[in-house]
């Protein structure tokens, strides 16, 4: 299997999730300049169903990478999903609250 199949099925994964109500979470990765599948992924998959995160301790974002993830970075991983979206970085804090509130049973 080619490295761009494995991309578009990624990309399609996460589409089905959604379809099943799913969320798609991104994190550091999406901020590295050559990571085309989560970039893909943060621009197609509407803004209702995505969360960001830095659970990970080794995909710390740009230009944070080879330290240790922690969620002072969640800022970073924002502003880029933004900048895809062109959206503004307060959209994407609140939308993304709103759904980790939905996930988690949180009422607002």
């Amino acid at each position: 299997m080619s490295e761009e199949t494995l991309e578009e099925e990624i990309l399609e994964a996460a589409k089905e999730f959604v379809k099943l109500g799913y969320y798609i979470s991104l994190a550091g990765p999406v901020t590295f300049k050559n990571a085309r599948v989560p970039k893909e992924v943060a621009e197609v998959i509407d803004i209702d169903h995505l969360l960001v995160e830095t659970d990970d301790p080794y995909l710390t974002p740009h230009p944070y990478r080879g330290k240790r993830n922690e969620p002072k970075y969640l800022p970073l991983i924002a502003e880029e999903m933004a900048k895809i979206k062109n959206v503004s970085v307060e959209k994407i804090a609140t939308k993304t609250f709103e759904n980790a509130c939905e996930i988690f049973g949180v009422k607002l």
